[in-house]
C-alpha cells in the first residue's frame, strides 16, 4: 500500500524534482502537481491524499495559510527556499521541512517519517484489533546497560540533554542515550508535544499553564516561545 501524494508548487523546475522523487520511492504514489492553493483546493476536494508537499512561498495565498483553511488536513511536508520559514512550518505539526534545493536522501527522510506517521494514523483508525494490535502503548529505553519498558501513561516529561535524554517517568528517571528529535519522532504525535526546546510532555498530563510555563504533575517546565501557539491551538482542537 502507497501513500498517495499531492504536489503544491508553483516552479516547474521543483515539480518535476519532487515528481521525480515520488516516483523513484516504492511507497509513494504522485496524484496531481498543483500550482497555487486554490487548485490544490479543487483537487483535495476530488481526490484526497495522504501526504502533501507544499511549497510556502506561493502565488496569492501561502502554503501555511492555505494548510489553516484545511479541516482535515492531510500529513504536510513543507518545501521553500528560505530558511526563515521553517520554525512557522513545524508549528503547523508538519512532518518535516525541506529546505530547496534538496537530494533525493533528505526527501527520503522526509518521507520516512511522514510513512511512520501515516502508518500511526492507519492503526489508530482500524477497527480490528486482530488485524493492527495495539503496539502504541510503551516504548523500549535503552538506559543502564538495560531495555526498560515504559507505558506512554507512566511517562510525565523528556528533558534534552544533549546527545542524551532525561526520561522522567512516574517510578524513575531513566537516562537515555538517544537524542531529542529521533524520540520525538518514535512518540505518537497525538499524544505527545513539544513544548520547548529542551521539553516533551504527554498532553494528558498537563494540568495548567501559568505565563510562560506549565504544570504536569507538581512539576514547572517552561514554555518556548516558538511552541505557545501550537501548544494552545493543539488544547483548544
Amino acid at each position: 500500500m502507497r501513500m498517495t501524494c499531492l504536489i503544491v508548487e508553483d516552479e516547474p523546475l521543483a515539480q518535476d524534482v519532487l515528481a521525480g522523487y515520488i516516483a523513484d520511492t516504492s511507497f509513494t504514489e504522485l496524484i496531481q502537481v498543483c500550482g497555487d492553493a486554490f487548485s490544490a483546493t479543487e483537487a483535495l476536494q476530488k481526490h484526497p491524499v495522504d501526504l502533501l508537499f507544499l511549497d510556502i512561498n506561493l502565488p496569492r495565498l501561502s502554503g501555511i495559510h492555505f494548510l489553516k483553511t484545511l479541516s482535515h488536513p492531510p500529513l504536510v511536508i513543507f518545501t521553500t527556499a528560505y530558511p526563515e520559514y521553517a520554525v512557522e512550518g513545524f508549528e503547523m505539526d508538519a512532518a518535516d521541512y525541506l529546505l530547496k534545493p534538496f537530494s533525493y536522501e533528505r526527501f527520503l527522510k522526509a518521507v520516512n517519517k511522514a510513512l511512520d506517521l501515516w502508518k500511526y494514523r492507519m492503526v489508530k483508525q482500524s477497527k480490528s484489533p486482530a488485524v493492527a494490535p495495539d503496539m502504541s502503548g510503551f516504548i523500549l529505553l535503552r538506559s543502564e546497560k538495560k531495555i526498560y519498558k515504559v507505558d506512554y501513561g507512566d511517562i510525565l516529561y523528556l528533558e534534552s540533554l544533549g546527545d542524551y535524554v532525561k526520561v522522567h517517568t512516574i517510578r524513575k528517571c531513566l537516562v537515555v542515550h538517544e537524542t531529542f528529535r529521533n524520540l520525538l519522532e518514535i512518540l505518537p504525535p497525538e499524544t505527545f508535544i513539544r513544548v520547548h526546546r529542551s521539553f516533551i510532555i504527554p498532553i494528558a498530563k498537563l494540568t495548567y499553564i501559568e505565563g510562560n510555563r506549565l504544570s504536569v504533575s507538581g512539576t514547572f517546565i517552561p514554555i518556548g516561545h516558538m511552541y505557545k501557539e501550537a501548544l494552545l491551538r493543539r488544547l483548544n482542537r
